[in-house]
């Protein structure tokens, strides 16, 4: 992860040239074509994909996006991410629609990347691991060119990059020390010798540098317990003092600060302190005083991003999925709302050196993610990119429709309702519709509405609706929400998915008999676990690299993250009995639907074991399951050929399992 200087992008952690391209095929003994997996696919349990669902996918599969990472030195244009081949890399873009001019080149995707704030400079630095293991490394390259030089140990991981104002200095976290607990470090990119620990973690968080004092002598870090509890230290680099500027609380509270003011009076920041939602507030360093700027917007800040000269702000809202974009003033404290931003999901917002830009990524439903550049003063937003839209007419593409169902549970005497995404269609004669429920990792994530990319594939040509909740436990609606699914409430969250399969049974436009579960990481727990309770009611899921076994799961996953996650779920030392209980795999007879197992090799988050042990469960029941794996990938595809197999072979289960009877 990489978060530059006056960055304050609060998605904290969150959180997808090689082998044979699938594109290869082969004929089959039977005279159909069918698709050659990548060498790096093993395949176990699938039918040959015939090829013609890769040539009716070919348009899909060329869609890509393009992200803003950075703005280059003076006037030179932006550092941005999008894929031309296998992988995505990085590339400089001088100008609004101008030609990308290649930097990185890896078999291994690239996404994250900080220019060198220091004008004297011209360099970068962007981070890569290998096989999706996430033991991410940082690399420094000169933007004219040349090799990357490898500044970090080449073994821990690290995160969290931001550069000091001067940009002689970064800071970094790493696990480099224990292996376990995260400490924060500093260098100067060109000496990786000069590394220096300023702050050694005593207990298991993530640590994270989040802004620097004008003056380069104070340090923010955040220390990120769960979702719902996060402090920020302020560290003194010349005596090393370490200050928790976090107010107390009996309560659970989000307390992250990024910017400091030039005068170091005051911080700004997000907190949900005394309140349901997450606020932008100033923090004055001399009292303790912290004043709440956004009172009257009742959704989450996202995101604060400052000019360098801590003068004008600009901040993003989460309203109901999709963001806002505001101004502020950071002498008067007042805000307005950038009105000429198209209603989207907007990321990577960024002032440039001279606080006269402001760059973003906006993406929504037709959409498929580019960058855009705007004035704060006004002016419509200028397109810097246009992502390859393979042909398509994006225009068509379906979109969603926010719906709310009641659920199970109440809320001053009325069901409570779960907000859910609907796609639907375009074809009504062909209703009813056999339906995919996308099911949200995290599990404090959130699904966003967002360009869907190869789902679209579902809905234009298979005429799948997709409704895509956001079940108690999802962040974005407020901490009470937030909290609904820990521990011992987990399968509460799962009831939610029983309570849309009821809204979907009462819609006659679409077909309760076909209806699927698909989700990744949480969200393939949520597949299985969803399996085990409404297996009769299903058609069949498809789990990506998902828990099997919350018990085995906490045992195996990586030591980094095994505290972490035993606050959000619960710690198997103490509810172990519980954890097993409600485990997929100890109700896994309870499935008799067909099943597709996603995983990376690699996975250092939701181990191989845990889709391996479900899949061997699973096969003893005599239960249909397709297991796909691949060798060179960790928590999730990155990379196309790999990614393309796999919708491919998700197609294919879909025609099998779901679509028969259309």
């Amino acid at each position: 992860m990489v978060c530059k200087r006056f960055c304050f992008i609060f998605a904290l952690l969150g959180l997808l040239v090689g082998p044979a391209l699938a594109g290869a095929t082969t004929s089959a003994t039977a005279g159909e074509e069918v698709i050659t997996p990548p060498e790096t696919i093993v395949s176990d349990g699938i039918p040959p994909l015939p090829a013609r669902i890769q040539k009716s996918m070919a348009a899909y599969a060329e869609l890509r996006s393009t992200a803003f990472l950075d703005w280059l030195p003076g006037d030179q244009g932006m550092l941005v991410t999008t894929r031309r081949g296998n992988t995505s890399q990085l590339y400089a873009l001088a100008t609004p629609g101008g030609e990308l001019k290649q930097l990185t080149d890896y078999n291994e995707p690239v996404t994250s990347g900080a220019v060198c704030p220091n004008p004297k400079k011209n360099y970068f630095i962007f981070m890569k691991d290998v096989g999706g293991g996430e033991n991410y490394q940082y690399y420094r390259q000169d933007l004219a060119g040349g090799e990357a030089v490898l500044i970090t140990d080449g073994k821990s991981r690290h995160m969290g990059l931001n550069f000091n104002h001067a940009g002689d200095r970064f800071a970094f976290t790493s696990n480099a020390r224990t292996g376990m607990l995260f400490d924060v470090y500093i260098m100067n990119p060109e000496q990786p010798d000069s590394r220096k620990l300023v702050y050694a973690a005593e207990k298991p968080a993530y640590y994270l540098p989040s802004g620097w004092s004008l003056d380069d002598r104070q340090l923010l870090i955040i220390e990120y317990l769960s979702a719902n509890q996060v402090n920020t230290l302020l560290v003194n680099l010349a005596d090393g003092k370490v200050t928790n500027v976090t107010p107390e609380s009996k309560e659970p509270q989000f307390f992250a600060m990024g910017n400091m003011s030039e005068d170091g009076q005051y911080l700004f920041g997000i907190t949900d302190r005394d309140s349901e939602f997450r606020k932008l507030v100033r923090y004055e360093t001399a009292t303790g005083k912290t004043t709440a700027i956004t009172t009257a917007i009742e959704w989450d800040v996202d995101a604060v991003n400052t000019t360098p000269d801590q003068k004008n702000c600009c901040f993003v809202t989460n309203e109901g999925g999709l963001n806002k974009l505001y101004m502020l003033d950071l002498a008067t404290l007042t805000y307005t709302p950038v009105k000429n931003v198209p209603e989207a999901v907007i990321s990577g917002v960024r002032f440039d050196d001279e606080g006269k830009r402001i760059a973003m990524n906006i993406n929504n439903a037709r959409m498929n993610g580019d960058v855009y550049a705007l004035t704060p003063a006004g002016g419509e937003p200028v397109r810097w990119t246009r992502s390859q839209t393979g042909g398509l007419d994006l225009n068509s593409f379906s979109l969603p429709e926010l719906i709310h169902y009641p659920t199970f549970d109440q809320v001053n005497g009325q069901p409570r309702k779960i907000p859910a995404f609907y796609y639907r269609p375009g074809d009504a004669a062909k209703a009813p519709f056999p339906v995919l429920i996308d099911i949200h990792g995290g599990p404090e994530g959130q699904f966003r509405p967002s360009f869907q990319s190869s789902t679209n594939y579902l809905i234009n040509e298979l005429g799948v609706a997709i409704l895509a909740p956001n079940v108690r436990g999802s962040s974005g609606y407020g901490k009470s929400y937030l909290l609904m699914d820990n521990a011992e409430k987990r399968e509460d969250s799962v009831k939610d998915i029983g309570a849309l399969l009821d809204w979907i049974a009462s819609r006659p436009e679409l077909d309760a008999g076909r209806v699927v579960v698909y989700g990744g990481s949480y969200g393939g727990y949520m597949v299985l676990s969803a399996m085990t309770h409404y297996s009769d009611r299903l058609a069949g899921g498809v789990d990506i690299v998902g828990i099997s076994n919350f018990v085995t799961f906490l045992k195996n996953t990586s030591d980094y993250r095994r505290d972490l996650r035993r606050a959000e779920y619960g710690d198997e030392r103490e509810i172990g009995e519980f954890l097993q209980k409600i485990s997929p795999t100890t109700s896994a007879h309870k499935i008799t639907k067909p099943l597709l197992v996603i995983q990376g090799k690699n996975d250092p988050r939701v181990p191989l074991s845990e889709a391996e042990q479900m899949v061997k469960t699973l096969r003893q029941n005599n239960v249909p399951v397709w297991y796909l794996m691949a060798t060179n990938e960790g928590h999730g595809f990155r990379k196309k050929d790999n990614r393309d197999y796999m919708n491919y072979t998700v197609i294919r289960f879909l025609e099998e399992f779901v679509l028969k009877g259309k």
